[in-house]
């Protein structure tokens, strides 16, 4: 689970015959009480469930909103209100859906971190440590990027 800027809230490791609203809770459950001012998740389609966002709202206090392609439950063939039937063209390839990319943003900082490039733990314990080691690693230099500009802009005055 990331914030709106990529950066790691929490991480679940888990086995890969854990499906994802299961895995879901899984992290999840780790939020209680830490986020109090945690009101909207975001989620892509394998999160889409009614106990999950149920659970999601009775635990957190939170909503959890689906992200979703806007063709979306729609057929190839679609009646218009005239009665006439139009065909829908959906876009072949990648396409961009708001919010999910943050996510995909954070893997793709984490996949730079040689010892997070493939699966090398044996516990996932271990996997979830060196996931946040690397992402404590990002933001540490983040900061001292901005720290040392700080301080050269003050060198000027």
């Amino acid at each position: 689970m990331t914030d709106t800027e990529g950066f790691l809230l929490e991480i679940s490791v888990h086995q890969a015959d854990v499906n994802d609203k299961s895995g879901a809770r899984l992290v999840l459950d780790k939020l209680k009480g830490q986020y109090p001012r945690l009101e909207l998740l975001w989620g892509d389609k394998g999160y889409d469930s009614h106990p999950l966002e149920e659970w999601t709202e009775a635990e957190l206090d939170a909503k959890l909103e689906i992200v979703k392609h806007p063709w979306d439950g729609q057929r190839k063939q679609w009646v218009g209100p005239d009665g006439k039937a139009e065909q829908i063209e959906r876009p072949s390839g990648f396409v961009i859906l708001p919010r999910r990319w943050v996510v995909e943003r954070t893997f793709a900082w984490a996949e730079n971190y040689r010892r997070l490039s493939k699966d090398y733990e044996y516990k996932a314990e271990t996997s979830e440590t060196m996931f946040q080691c690397a992402m404590i690693h990002l933001m540490v230099r983040r900061l001292s990027r901005v720290r040392s500009e700080t301080h050269q802009q003050q060198a000027y005055f």
